[in-house]
């Protein structure tokens, strides 16, 4: 009887094994963790295969993000060299590679791709299908039999993604027919999720099926993991600070003990020539920047966060040129330096720049527009120092509130259009950026304001632009 117990407890750890999720998330082109998260995924695979485990290997989504001119110059490709040089299992994008590039740039950053990118709940809108780098999933078979599937959905931005062609779908729309595929095919199933940690956790309550869900975007971290009835949630925080791993033990193919933690990029070992590879990637995003001339500007352009600035003037003119509107908005914040007398080039607009933000034409009636405006006065104090971040701001500040067209009057409380007392129920439409939207200060905007997008460009493309047209090279 002992012998035959023994031989069954034999047999069963011979059937056990261990598959380790390596995760990475928003980077945001942070390539100054860059040399140490390489040396960790390879590293750490290496060492864990040789001892026999199964190792999976994804990223989530925002590795890239226009902010470094290295991923500004290259459309994102860099970013996608260097995570060949990882051999990823699989990735998904996330909002700075989905919105951050026009829908040509999109379509061609992938095409040099050695892994797979999935991507469940985004079509092209040119085709109505899914675009030909993208696959719905992908199954994993370890060494012993067990099968791993992946899915992924990324944060369905409606109005950003249709100024693209680009057709966001709601998660609930694809994910009850590709659960009900996939899980009967596999033995574990993990999402791939660039939702945010509220939509984890309600994903996590709804669709039980998923063992695992590799969370991102609002830049969470979850050192430990957290369990959501039968699930178990992992996030790693954001710009490459941390690495996530979760380790599952199995036993006849069924997850018998899952685990995660995350390690501190920081505390991983430095090498010798990290800090010159990490100097080359700005050294070369500059010069490729700056080999693109614009424009010769006749004379200075200084910013200013705090006052209204021949810089922000000539923005304002440049984002209704482009929109063809009679007014426009624009914050201080948002012009990180000046702009000086002689050749303009890309690296001068994106250094000045560097925010992923689009240009809006926005239609309001003549209510909601002194609304909007009562909004922006009682808020104006507060944001000319008000430290932002998120939602596509990459400055420091938001800074002074500045108006093109409009007006308003601190004793009377009125707003006027060009001189004229808006009428509450005419139709205006003034040009301002996408984060006016998404920031929390405007409510009126979200509510009741009718945005038309530019798609094509961003903010500093504009303003590049309205200089070449006026002061071409």
């Amino acid at each position: 009887m002992i012998f035959k117990s023994e031989k069954i407890r034999k047999k069963t750890i011979r059937m056990n094994e261990k598959i380790t999720l390596l995760h990475t998330n928003d980077i945001h082109s942070h390539f100054e963790n860059w040399p140490k998260i390489r040396r960790y995924l390879i590293g750490t695979r290496k060492q864990l295969q040789h001892q026999g485990e199964t190792v999976i290997t994804v990223d989530l989504g925002d590795a890239m993000d226009r902010v470094h001119p290295l991923s500004e110059a290259t459309n994102g490709k860099i970013n996608i060299e260097l995570m060949n040089t990882i051999d990823y299992d699989a990735v998904t994008i996330g909002n700075n590679e989905g919105i951050g590039n026009s829908h040509e740039q999109l379509d061609e950053m992938y095409k040099e791709a050695t892994f797979p990118v999935i991507l469940d709940n985004i079509l092209n809108g040119r085709t109505r299908t899914r675009s030909e780098w993208v696959q719905t999933n992908k199954i994993i078979t370890t060494s012993k039999g067990t099968k791993v599937g992946l899915l992924a959905c990324t944060a369905p931005f409606e109005a950003t993604y249709r100024m693209n062609d680009w057709i966001p779908l709601p998660v609930d729309d694809v994910l009850p027919a590709l659960v009900k595929e996939l899980r009967s095919k596999v033995d574990i199933l993990v999402l791939m999720s660039h939702l945010g940690i509220d939509v984890d956790r309600a994903i996590a309550n709804k669709y039980p099926e998923f063992d695992i869900i590799l969370g991102s975007h609002t830049h969470h971290l979850l050192e430990q993991g957290e369990v959501v009835g039968q699930t178990l949630l992992c996030a790693a925080g954001k710009w490459g600070r941390y690495i996530g791993q979760v380790t599952l033990d199995i036993a006849q193919h069924k997850i018998i003990a899952k685990s995660a933690k995350v390690i501190m990029t920081a505390d991983l070992p430095e090498s010798s020539g990290d800090t010159v590879e990490i100097q080359q990637y700005q050294k070369t995003g500059e010069e490729l920047l700056r080999k693109n001339k614009i424009a010769l500007l006749p004379k200075d352009y200084p910013g200013s966060w705090i006052k209204r600035s021949p810089l922000m003037n000539v923005s304002l003119k440049a984002i209704q040129f482009v929109t063809q509107t009679e007014a426009s908005i624009l914050n201080g914040g948002l012009f990180l330096d000046d702009l000086h007398q002689g050749k303009l080039t890309a690296y001068d607009l994106h250094h000045i720049l560097p925010h992923p933000m689009r240009i809006v034409k926005i239609r309001l009636n003549g209510y909601n527009l002194w609304r909007l405006i009562r909004e922006m006065e009682k808020n104006r104090n507060h944001l000319r120092h008000a430290m932002v971040k998120g939602n596509g701001f990459r400055g420091k500040v938001f800074g002074e509130l500045v108006y093109d067209g409009i007006d308003f009057d601190p004793l009377s409380k009125s707003v006027s259009w060009h001189g004229q007392v808006l009428d509450p129920g005419a139709d205006y439409e003034f040009a301002t950026v996408d984060n006016f939207i998404y920031c929390p200060f405007f409510p009126t905007l979200e509510i009741v304001g009718h945005p038309k997008y530019l798609g094509d460009r961003f903010l500093r493309d504009v303003v590049g632009d309205y200089f070449e047209t006026k002061y071409p090279v």
